[in-house]
């Protein structure tokens, strides 16, 4: 896998190593080895989410509370997306910037969003479909959204799909009227920045103490 860290801390693109041969293509989506490197701990497999987007579908920008907030490992297995992921961490050196990748069923690339980062994606072709690990299992009351035309983001959602037609964006009424960044921040509903790292500095410890419980002890 070729990782790479992006412009939000804590947020990796992960690609695989895909092999072809003529029965087609096979590629590891995840594996543990691969996330601890980028992460310093385990992933907690809570929950798995799929879901099926038409052209022009916009869904976000979405955020759980922390603690414990919710981590996602998101993937296309078919069609394509502009992924976008956004810092909302009060007090992170990277809080209000956005990064965006795409991904499709060719290059099978996926994100790694960490605790209290922000998710959403535009869906460019139909019938795209999107896959969440996620580390926690939703909360009623405890899921958050922040306005994804937000013009003090400025996320530079694309504005033609994959076909060269124009976009027209379908969205929920919720994610319609989702609050801007700084009315958000305003109203205190933001993560906090140190939270998201003591939860993380918990995670590797918890990590730390299993590997210590399962090493092979001498003979």
């Amino acid at each position: 896998m070729r990782l790479r860290e992006l412009s939000v801390t804590g947020a990796w693109e992960i690609t695989p190593r895909r092999i072809s041969d003529d029965r087609g293509v096979f590629h590891e989506a995840f594996t543990d080895a691969a996330f601890r490197r980028l992460t310093g701990h385990r992933f907690d497999l809570a929950q798995v989410n799929v879901s099926v987007s038409g052209e022009g579908v916009l869904r976000g920008l979405h955020y759980a509370e922390v603690p414990p907030g919710q981590a996602k490992y998101v993937m296309c297995p078919s069609g394509t997306v502009f992924d976008v992921v956004v810092d909302v961490r009060v007090g992170s050196p990277t809080f209000g910037e956005w990064s965006g990748v795409i991904l499709d069923s060719g290059d099978q690339r996926a994100v790694y969003i960490p605790e209290g980062v922000a998710h959403g994606f535009l869906s460019l072709e139909p019938q795209s479909t999107v896959m969440y690990l996620c580390s926690e299992g939703w909360r009623p009351g405890a899921e958050h959204g922040v306005d994804a035309f937000d013009p003090h983001l400025a996320i530079d959602w694309p504005s033609v799909a994959l076909d060269g037609t124009p976009i027209t964006h379908v969205m929920s009424g919720k994610d319609r009227d989702a609050p801007s960044l700084l009315d958000a921040a305003a109203a205190g509903r933001l993560p906090r920045w140190e939270d998201c790292e003591a939860h993380v500095e918990r995670l590797r410890e918890a990590t730390a103490r299993v590997d210590e419980e399962w090493r092979p002890g001498a003979d």
